[in-house]
């Protein structure tokens, strides 16, 4: 069975969700179109943007052995993101809808 961490990212104080999602999207087309083996480890992400004070987050499931790919490239990216609990895993079954959904590879 696999197994996830969550990664959860962090918007620039004060942005926009439009902006932020433009600048997810953005990323996450560098990372398919130039990491594609390592895109396809992300297994979800939640359906709506969380908020914590003036920063949005979103959270993704990603395999343990692509986290720390996914961090040098979101520094390289300008994205933030909080640290990952690497002991604190999760199945495929915990990532459901209304709150999870699958991304396609």
């Amino acid at each position: 069975m696999d197994e996830y961490v969550c990664l959860t990212v962090l918007s620039q104080p004060g942005e926009s969700q439009a902006d932020f999602a433009a600048r997810l999207s953005h990323f996450w087309t560098h990372m398919l179109r130039n990491r594609k083996s390592d895109f396809e480890k992300i297994y979800a992400e939640t359906t709506n943007f969380g908020n914590d004070d003036d920063r949005l987050s979103r959270q993704y499931l990603a395999q343990l052995e692509v986290i720390d790919i996914l961090e040098a490239e979101m520094r390289t990216a300008g994205i933030d993101f909080e640290p990952v609990d690497r002991d604190d895993i999760f199945s495929r079954y915990e990532a459901t809808p209304p709150d999870w959904m699958q991304i396609e590879h």
